[in-house]
C-alpha cells in the first residue's frame, strides 16, 4: 500500500450559526423539512491526520461518552474509503473547542473536515457533490460544511443556495447543557406544518427559529440564556440549541455587550464568515 502523504496535517472545522430556521413539514421517513441560513464564524474544532501502514482508522483519543465507532469522524473516514475502495489508514485526533449539543455544527463540521481532507491526502480526488452525498448520510448539516460558503438550505438541509451575508460579529453564550436534536424533532409540541418563505423574506427581517419555543420548555438554562442576551442584544437560538447568540456591527460592540453580561455566562465573541476558513486548507 502507497502512504499518499507521510506527515500530520492538522484542518480546521469551523463552527455555524443557523441565522434563521423554519420547519416546513415532514417527510414519510421522518425527516424534517426546513429551511435555513447558514453562516461559518471563526471558532473552530482542529482535527489532525497521522497517516498509518496498518489500513486501520482510529481517534488517538474517543471523544467522553462517545464510542469510538460511532464517533462521526470514524464513520466519515470508513464512509470515504469504502466509497473509494482503498486500503490506506489514519489516525485522527481531535481538539475540541465546539460544545457538543449546542447547536454549532460540531459533529457535522468534524465529519465535513474528515471527508475532505482524507478526500485531498488520500488522492481520492471525488467531486463535490459525491463527497455531499457521502456526508448526507452521516447528518443533514455535513453538506454545508462540505460546501463551505454561507447558503440558503432547504430539504432536509441539502438544497443549497449560496448566499452572501454581513459578515457580522456575535456574542455568543454557551448554556451549560447539552440539546438533544432528536428529542425536539420529536417533541408532540413542535409546529412542523409552518409556511416556506423566500431568500428576499429572510433579507427583509424573517428571522424565526420554530424550535425556539420547544428547546425553552425543554431546557431552563437556554431560555435563561436568552433572557441574559436579550438585555444587550436581539437574542436568537442556533439550530435546536443549546447556544444562543446576538449580532453586532463591530467587535467593539460585541466586546462591550459580552462584558455587560459579566461572568456568569461563557461567553464567546466571534467574527461571521461567509467562506469556510479550511477550504484555504485544502491546496
Amino acid at each position: 500500500m502507497t502512504v499518499l502523504w507521510r506527515e500530520s496535517r492538522r484542518f480546521p472545522a469551523p463552527a455555524k450559526l443557523n441565522l434563521m430556521l423554519r420547519i416546513v413539514g415532514r417527510r414519510e421517513d421522518g425527516y424534517h423539512l426546513l429551511q435555513t441560513v447558514f453562516q461559518f464564524i471563526d471558532y473552530c474544532d482542529w482535527l489532525t491526520f497521522t497517516p498509518r501502514e496498518d489500513g486501520a482508522v482510529r481517534l488517538l483519543e474517543p471523544l467522553p461518552g462517545v464510542p469510538e465507532e460511532a464517533d462521526l469522524t470514524i464513520r466519515a473516514a470508513k464512509s470515504l474509503k469504502a466509497f473509494a475502495g482503498i486500503q490506506a489508514g489514519v489516525t485522527i485526533h481531535i481538539e475540541k473547542n465546539l460544545p457538543m449539543g449546542g447547536g454549532l455544527g460540531g459533529g457535522s463540521s468534524d465529519a465535513a473536515t474528515t471527508l475532505l481532507a482524507l478526500n485531498h491526502l488520500w488522492g481520492v480526488g471525488l467531486a463535490g457533490a459525491e463527497l455531499k452525498t457521502l456526508g448526507l448520510a452521516l447528518g443533514a448539516d455535513v453538506p454545508v460544511f462540505i460546501e463551505g460558503v454561507a447558503a440558503w438550505a432547504e430539504g432536509v438541509g441539502e438544497h443549497l443556495t449560496p448566499l452572501e451575508l454581513d459578515e457580522v460579529w456575535y456574542v455568543v453564550i454557551v448554556p451549560p447543557c447539552h440539546v438533544a436534536t432528536g428529542r425536539i424533532f420529536n417533541d408532540p409540541d413542535l409546529t412542523r406544518n409552518n409556511l416556506p418563505i423566500t431568500i428576499r423574506d429572510f433579507f427583509e427581517g424573517q428571522k424565526d427559529n420554530h424550535c425556539l419555543p420547544v428547546v425553552a420548555m425543554a431546557y431552563p438554562e437556554v431560555a435563561a440564556a436568552l433572557s441574559a442576551l436579550s438585555r444587550v442584544g436581539e437574542a436568537r437560538l442556533t439550530g435546536t440549541g443549546a447556544c444562543v447568540f446576538a449580532a453586532f456591527d463591530t467587535e467593539g460592540l460585541a466586546l462591550e455587550a459580552a462584558q455587560r453580561l459579566g461572568t456568569a455566562w461563557r461567553t464567546l465573541v466571534v467574527r461571521g464568515m461567509n467562506r469556510s476558513p479550511l477550504l484555504a486548507y485544502l491546496t
